[in-house]
Order: structure tokens, then C-alpha cells, then sequence
């Protein structure tokens, strides 16, 4: 049976950044870090692939440049209950394939002298005599200290902290050929989102982003709902792929499991990020989260190193004082708002009002820190924006 001082369940952008920014804080830990994924790299993974600046900023600290084929979206349409809302703006984000992107991530950390072994699905994970006991298909191994960047399903948060994903939602999608479509959006770097299904019941959206499968142009067409409606979930994803003038060849699904400031994300021993700890609730952004979380557990895992211990147990406090948990907290806030029985009065604000509009969209992509704001300095940028917007 092998020991490391550190196991990392799952290769996804949520482990390798944490695997990435314990390295990158003290270099000796590389080999003591051991990354386990059930599949090996390049591997499908079903994701809309958008990175918003907040991602690239995180990659550009890790020194992690963007080296896989990605479409480039600076303007955005969005249509609302009575509205259209047509955005115009700069680099709101950067769409990638998941399964280029995260073999860019673990090609990183491997170069860095982390090793990350493919093929090795956790079956298990017990404590046995002070340590942590995980077996995988073909392998066992013992550790001082695991990180669950395993997804929505966690096998490592039910296995070592008890809980389960009680609040997962759902994204379904294809991919079309830009060709078969009559979508414009590729040639103008757009996004589209559409909210109109709100009104019919949906707690969630609709959309399109530009990307690119094999060097062609294609369409990423989904529906994300809060709560699980597969079946339904389809429809809308075939009616927004007639709209937009194609016929989806392969629909696929994926679970979100998004965040609960009140779940457990830690414990002795054990941190949960990504996914397993929970994401954007009212969009499903995960990837953004994913940095995020990776650099909170590094830094208390350190910190905890540094005092003799490996106990993880207020890793959930720290997630939830962080910027990141109050903003997650606050999304929560918003899918109750726009999704529950006041949808109509802020969907109405939102396509009105081009302040909050602008506002709301620095704020969500982590835009000059504006997301890291309290809320009096929040309503300082909004009087900023109407200042200069009205000059």
C-alpha cells in the first residue's frame, strides 16, 4: 500500500488548481501530491466551457497561460420577459473545449513535478489508525490529508463528511455546426442567454456560446435549470436548437451542484472544492468557483501544515467569510429573486435599467474587483457608472 502526504481526487480544473497553488506556495510540496482521476487526459467532459476574466486572472497567477484553442466574446444578447437587452462590452469571457482545458491544467501540473495518475476511479475512502484509507480500482493508498475536486456526486464528501448534493441542479446541451445553423453570434463574439422560459416555469435559462470542435466553428446550445428536470430540460434545449434554425444531433446532461453556506465542506483531514463544494447557483458557472476554491484549501492546508496538523475542519468557515462564499451566498439570494414569485419585477429592472446591467455584469465576471466589494461600495460603483454614463 503507497502513502502521500496529500491525495487529490479528481483532475479537474478545481484539483489541479489546488494542486497548482500548493506548489506554487512552496514548491517542496509537489512531490508530495497525488493526483487521482478515473479517466486519463484529454477525456470528455459535458461543460459550456466558458472561462470569464476572473478565470484568466486566476491562470495568469498560476503563470498557466491559455494555450488551447478558445473563441474570444466581447458582446452579449439577453432576452428577457418584454426586452431584449443587447450588451456590448469587452473579453467577457473566453470559450474552450473542457477536454482541451483540463489536459492544459494537468499537463501543468505534471510539467511541475505533481504526478497525477489516470485510470484510477475511487471506489472508497475510510479513516484507519489516524490516516485516510482510498481505494481505487486498482490501487490502494493511504493519506495525512484528501481534497474532493470529484464533482457534483462527491464520492469523498459522502464517504468522509456524510453529506449529500441536496441542492443540484442541471444543465443539458449539444453542439451544432455553426453551418447548420442561422445563429450570427460566432462573427460578432457573442453570447446569447435567453430567460423567456422563466416565465413558463423554468428556474433557469437558455443558451448559446461560440466555440470551436476540431478547429470548426460550431454552436454550444443548453438549458440550465436549479432544480432536475431532465425530460424537460431537452424539449427546451430542441426548441432553442429550432430557433436557432439547426436540429440537435446529441443531447447531453450534467449535473450542478451548487452552493449552501450551510453544508459541510471540511473536516479533519479533508477539504471539498469545485463542484463538490458547490457553485453559482443562478447561472451554474462552476470554473471561476473551481480556482477559487483550489486556492483557499491550499492556503489552509498550509497554514494547518505549518501548526502540526492536517485538520480541515474550519476550512468551511474561511470558504464562507472569503469573498468567494459571500458572493455565492449572494447568487443564492439572486435565483430566489429572479427565479422565484418577484421574477417579473427584477427581470424588469434588469432589462430597464442600463446602470444595473452594466454593473451586474462586472460584478458577476469578478470585473476590477468589483465583485469583492461590501455592499456601500457596490452602491458607490452603481453612482460612478450613472456619473459617467451620464457625462
Amino acid at each position: 500500500m503507497e502513502h502521500r502526504p496529500l491525495i487529490i481526487v479528481g483532475a479537474g480544473p478545481a484539483g489541479t488548481a489546488a494542486a497548482l497553488y500548493l506548489q506554487r506556495r512552496d514548491p517542496s510540496l509537489a512531490c508530495e501530491i497525488l493526483l487521482l482521476d478515473k479517466a486519463h487526459h484529454p477525456r470528455d467532459k459535458v461543460c459550456a466551457g466558458g472561462l470569464i476574466p476572473q478565470t484568466i486572472d486566476c491562470l495568469d497567477e498560476l503563470d498557466v497561460p491559455l494555450a488551447v484553442p478558445h473563441v474570444r466574446v466581447d458582446n452579449a444578447q439577453v432576452l428577457v420577459p418584454g426586452s431584449t437587452v443587447a450588451y456590448r462590452g469587452q473579453n467577457l469571457c473566453q470559450v474552450v473545449r473542457r477536454h482541451e482545458f483540463d489536459a492544459l491544467l494537468a499537463g501543468t501540473c505534471i510539467e511541475r513535478g505533481i504526478e497525477v495518475r489516470g485510470g484510477e476511479r475511487v471506489l472508497d475512502l475510510r479513516r484507519e489508525n489516524g490516516r485516510i484509507r482510498v481505494e481505487t480500482e486498482h490501487s490502494s493508498f493511504t493519506a495525512d490529508a484528501v481534497i474532493g475536486a470529484d464533482g457534483s456526486g462527491s464520492r469523498v464528501r459522502r464517504k468522509l463528511l456524510g453529506g449529500a448534493a441536496l441542492n443540484t441542479g442541471r444543465g443539458v446541451m449539444c453542439d451544432v455546426p455553426l453551418a447548420e445553423t442561422t445563429w450570427r453570434g460566432h462573427g460578432e463574439r457573442r453570447y446569447d442567454f435567453n430567460f423567456l422560459p422563466v416565465a413558463d416555469g423554468l428556474k433557469g435559462y437558455a443558451w448559446a456560446f461560440p466555440c470551436l470542435i476540431a478547429g470548426e466553428p460550431h454552436v454550444n446550445i443548453g438549458v440550465y435549470s436549479v432544480t432536475m428536470e431532465g425530460a424537460v430540460l431537452g424539449d427546451l434545449v430542441r426548441r432553442e436548437t429550432a430557433r436557432l434554425g439547426a436540429v440537435p444531433a446529441r443531447i447531453q446532461a450534467f449535473p450542478i451542484h451548487w452552493y449552501d453556506r450551510g453544508a459541510t465542506v471540511g473536516g479533519p483531514g479533508v477539504a471539498l472544492v469545485g463542484d463538490a463544494a458547490g457553485v453559482d447557483p443562478l447561472m451554474g458557472e462552476g470554473i471561476s468557483y473551481a480556482f477559487e476554491y483550489g486556492k483557499l484549501a491550499a492556503e489552509v492546508l498550509i497554514a494547518q501544515r505549518a501548526r502540526g496538523s492536517n485538520d480541515l475542519s474550519h476550512y468551511g468557515d474561511v470558504v464562507r467569510r472569503s469573498w468567494m462564499g459571500r458572493k455565492l451566498s449572494r447568487l443564492r439570494l439572486a435565483t430566489r429573486l429572479f427565479y422565484g414569485p418577484t421574477k417579473r419585477l427584477w427581470f424588469a429592472v434588469a432589462a430597464r435599467s442600463r446602470r444595473a446591467q452594466e454593473l451586474g455584469i462586472r460584478w458577476y465576471n469578478g470585473v476590477d474587483g468589483v465583485d469583492r466589494m461590501s455592499l456601500l461600495e457596490g452602491v458607490r460603483a452603481f453612482r460612478t457608472l450613472h456619473a459617467r454614463n451620464s457625462s
